[in-house]
């Protein structure tokens, strides 16, 4: 049993839309550890204040969200994770020794979503998207052999996350060519908010995919989104994007704790029903 004064939470501007104290909470009192999961609005003013007294305060980490993510990048004091340092962005801090040590648990989460699922044949996968999200799953897939076509609305912010990644196996075509891009691909991946509770539909047709093709959404509000509605209608298999965020989140668990918690049908329709 883990106990003591210790603290860990969640730090954003806004926060009271996180999962993430329903998740830990969760996992905290069936390891029978001793502290409370928090949500802590830290405005971005407060940011490194709040950072440089995490360890007189007791924490033994935090998770990061919007809008602190690149911020947080700049301030620890650590990386840790494989791509951590080029994915730029924090989402989990880990307090040891006095020191904050950062992690990115974007492309752990995104990996173990589709474990047993990601084709192993004909490595081609589809992005679109050219955010925070796309930047770590982009490195994973170029890292597991996967040649990459990225699309972006503004194909400028795709062109430099290109420029950014600098991997021969990484290329950048307009929005107008996402159709004919999908005729040869084993992975589709939306890293965009489109389809989000409040965010305009994705709307692109899926005539040239292949039906063997994988398609993911890393939107987990509605968990079902239209996108990948329309692509088991067109008979692909799915992956929805509330597995990622569970993976990510057990990842930060293990890092503070020492301990891999389990993701279960349980869980995920324990934090599916605050989504309704």
């Amino acid at each position: 049993m883990i106990s003591g004064n210790i603290r860990v939470g969640v730090i954003g501007d806004p926060i009271g839309h996180s999962l993430s104290p329903r998740i830990h909470n969760r996992w905290l009192d069936d390891n029978d550890i001793n502290t409370v999961y928090e949500a802590i609005l830290v405005k971005p003013e407060d940011l490194e204040s709040f950072l440089r007294a995490m360890p007189e305060e007791g924490f033994i980490g935090v998770n990061v969200t919007i809008p602190h993510k690149e911020s947080v990048f700049k301030l620890v004091d650590e990386y840790q994770g494989l791509f951590t340092g080029q994915i730029g962005a924090i989402n989990t801090i880990i307090v040891r020794n006095g020191k904050l040590i950062g992690a990115n648990t974007d492309d752990y989460g995104f990996l173990e979503n589709l474990k047993g699922k990601l084709p192993v044949e004909n490595r081609r996968a589809l992005v679109i998207g050219a955010g925070g999200a796309a930047r770590a799953i982009c490195l994973s897939l170029l890292h597991g052999g996967y040649e990459v076509t990225l699309i972006n609305r503004t194909r400028e912010r795709a062109e430099n996350l290109a420029k950014y990644l600098n991997n021969i196996n990484i290329r950048v075509l307009g929005w107008e060519e996402i159709e004919n891009a999908m005729s040869n691909i084993s992975l589709l991946v939306n890293t965009t908010s489109l389809g989000m509770k409040g965010q305009p539909k994705l709307e692109i047709s899926l005539a040239k995919l292949p039906q063997s093709a994988v398609v993911t959404d890393i939107v987990y509000n509605p968990v079902n989104t239209e996108f990948l509605k329309q692509a088991r209608e067109h008979g692909n298999l799915t992956v929805d994007g509330l597995g990622m965020l569970l993976y990510q989140a057990q990842m930060a668990f293990g890092l503070w704790f020492g301990t891999h918690p389990n993701v279960t049908p349980e869980l995920r329709q324990y934090v599916a029903e605050a989504l309704k």
